[in-house]
């Protein structure tokens, strides 16, 4: 693939991520119900928990209604209706500023935070042999690395992945484990984003990495000092 179509399919990606972001499920009761069309009287094809991180896709044709795209623990992907008032969108938490960036490293710095993201290009000779392939009707694919899904190929060889992300909170440094990020390729670090929701003391680390078919979004959570989750996506 030439540049200038790698560069039209990343654009094209991006457009699509940029109407659509991470969100918190809030409810008082625990929960919130998924619905299979923006009304309350619509069937409710699912629950999610309070705290659950979702990807939403704000749209002001449903007014009161966000379609949310979720995965479950069991794995089961869930698309439906979430009212507009049970959700927080992360972006709408303050943004910690980017201060500088460059090919290997991306620093973002508030006077609480600061977030280091290092990535390097990914050596394929070196690390064929963690690769294993998955054979599909009409074609086989390098799609596990280290035992974990692949992120960000769409079945190419990766060209880039994340070495290190480490943030210090209020004097507190956390390092995202490297299983976390082992198997997220083809890193767009000008991309990534982090926004503190200070009274709760959790940061979240966003970012759209991949190209064209193999774009997707990852958000890892840190809360009162501990690293507590990762949510990878890829909605179309």
């Amino acid at each position: 693939m030439n540049k200038k179509h790698l560069l039209a399919l990343l654009l094209l990606t991006i457009t699509h991520f940029t109407y659509a972001q991470f969100a918190e499920i809030i409810d008082k009761d625990g929960y919130v119900n998924v619905r299979k069309q923006p009304t309350v009287t619509s069937k409710i094809v699912s629950k999610i928990n309070t705290e659950e991180i979702v990807y939403a896709f704000p749209d002001e044709k449903l007014r009161d209604w966000v379609i949310v795209d979720y995965t479950d623990r069991q794995n089961e992907n869930i698309t439906g209706y979430v009212h507009h008032s049970r959700i927080k969108l992360i972006e709408s938490y303050e943004k910690i500023p980017i201060k500088s960036f460059n090919d290997s490293i991306a620093k973002f710095i508030s006077k609480n935070v600061t977030v280091e993201i290092r990535s390097e290009k990914f050596d394929y000779k070196k690390n064929k042999r963690y690769f294993s392939s998955t054979k599909y009707e009409d074609y086989t694919v390098e799609d596990i690395f280290k035992g974990q899904q692949v992120w960000g190929t769409d079945g190419t060889i990766p060209i880039s992945h994340y070495t290190s992300i480490k943030a210090t909170i209020k004097g507190r440094t956390i390092q995202i484990p490297e299983k976390e990020i082992e198997n997220l390729f083809n890193v767009n670090s000008e991309f990534a984003a982090c926004y503190y929701d200070n009274p709760n003391d959790t940061l979240y680390i966003t970012s759209v990495n991949g190209d064209g078919a193999g774009g997707y979004a990852v958000l890892f959570k840190i809360e009162k000092g501990i690293y507590k989750a990762r949510v990878v996506t890829m909605p179309f």
